[in-house]
Order: C-alpha cells, then structure tokens, then sequence
C-alpha cells in the first residue's frame, strides 16, 4: 500500500472516531490486530474485542482534534488531543500496517500540567 493510501485510510479512521461512526473507525484494523496500552498495562488482542471495549467507553469523547500524522511505509505516528469529560488527554498512536491494514497498535495518554515558571524565558506557548 502506499504511503498515501495509508494517509487517507488514517484520516478517515480519525474522523470517524471524532464523529463516533466507531464502525467506520475500526475498519483500519487487521481482525487481529493487537492494540497495547502500556500506561495501563493492558493489551487487548483481536478487532472484535477492541472496538467492543471503545464502544462501552463510559465517558464518550465531546471533542478531537489531531495534531499531526507522520510516517512511512509500514509504521504511522498520529499525535491527537481527546476531550473526555471537558479535561484533555494528550495522546500519541503508532501503528504498524502489514497489507493496508493495522496489526499493531501502541497508544500512550497523557494529562496536561502547567509550565514552570523558570523556563519561560526560554519558550512560547503552543496554540490550542
């Protein structure tokens, strides 16, 4: 597959997840993929059980919004931000395609903290 077949497959898989078509967003994956969540420890094996688990989700994302996607060939970083209950989670996919489909996916969450004050002659604010 190349590289912007994998880009337009990735962009429709976020916008299907910003949207909630949580059909639409699984159709990227291998029906065995394997998607890791080392923060958690957690590892859930199969597309059946990872879209079940996303669709029971008790706190439905209210906003999405990607930052940006790099990758080539077979491995695909995404950098989003996901709204779950008005606090952001700052997030960060790699995915591994064999086929034009996902096979691996690790995610990494992360919560928003407040600058140091002793760095901020050195640095600018980041919008949004």
């Amino acid at each position: 597959m190349e590289d912007e077949q994998i880009l337009a497959a990735l962009n429709a898989h976020w916008q299907a997840s910003a949207a909630g078509d949580i059909n639409a967003e699984h159709d990227i994956y291998d029906n065995d993929v394997i998607c890791d969540y080392p923060q958690s420890g957690e590892r859930i094996f199969g597309r059946a059980n990872l879209q079940t688990l996303r669709g029971h989700h008790p706190g439905k994302p209210s906003g999405f919004r990607v930052r940006r996607i790099l990758g080539s060939g077979d491995t695909w970083i995404t950098e989003y931000t996901i709204n779950y209950q008005d606090k952001p989670a700052y997030t960060v996919s790699i995915m591994e395609f064999r086929e034009g489909k996902v096979i691996h996916e690790t995610q990494y969450f992360a919560d928003p903290f407040e600058a140091p004050a002793w760095r901020s002659q050195w640095v600018e604010p980041i919008d949004g």
